[in-house]
């Protein structure tokens, strides 16, 4: 996937467009495109977006495999494998009890909306998606977006901490703004686009996890010194 430069026929002639194409320019250029997500199937990725609370990826993949190994990933696997063992198949994700719940939710919710056929969700319109999704106990805004954007390929903006803490110290937001704020502000000043979505998420992972940490962040490496 290349996207740069990106296409400005059509994106609003505004300041906070025009900063948040230079953003991702910068980004793209000392990094590269992605690749994301990892995942070999829309429902794999699902299940990544639920597994990644609160972990890093590394151990989903480790609990993905397991599931794998065991046959169980799937919606009718899944559905069926008590509780127990399913929190003991995914316990590398770490909470495993809690998103063995979570994962069970979202089966419960594939099952009663869809006769648990993930095919059949790419039928329904994006908004009313969203907040099918967000009705599922343990999906926020950030999983549902994940599955919106990777996993049914919407354009829906992820919002993740790296976002909020890369526009803050850019002075791109307040520290109030809160989540749909963020994601409006995204989706209203630029394109529409899966793909720009896709990259631009995955590099500002990318930033955040090797050069804008918590704590001691590395500025003056970073690509969007000067901004």
């Amino acid at each position: 996937m290349n996207l740069r430069p990106v296409n400005r026929e059509g994106i609003p002639d505004h300041p906070v467009s025009r900063q948040l194409l230079d953003i991702y320019e910068r980004l793209f250029s000392a990094f590269g495109p992605q690749h994301w997500w990892p995942g070999d199937t829309p429902f794999e990725v699902c299940v990544g977006a639920i597994l990644t609370q609160n972990t890093n990826w590394k151990n989903v993949e480790k609990a993905i495999s397991n599931l794998k190994k065991h046959g169980l990933l799937s919606p009718v696997a899944l559905n069926e494998i008590p509780l127990e063992n399913l929190a003991a198949r995914i316990r590398p994700a770490g909470y495993y009890n809690l998103k063995a719940g979570r994962l069970k939710a979202f089966i419960s919710m594939l099952f009663e909306h869809f006769d648990g056929k993930l095919e059949s969700i790419f039928d329904v319109k994006t908004d009313v998606l969203r907040t099918l999704l967000l009705s599922v106990k343990g999906i926020g805004p950030e999983t549902a977006d994940s599955m919106l954007l990777y996993a049914f390929e919407r354009p829906s903006f992820v919002v993740d901490a790296y976002t909020m803490r890369m526009l803050i110290r850019h002075d791109l937001i307040d520290e109030e703004a809160d989540y749909d704020q963020v994601r409006d502000m995204f989706m209203d000043y630029l394109p529409r686009d899966v793909r720009l979505y896709n990259e631009y998420h995955a590099l500002i992972v990318r930033l955040g996890k090797e050069l804008c940490a918590r704590r001691s962040p590395r500025c003056p490496a970073c690509p969007l010194e000067g901004l």
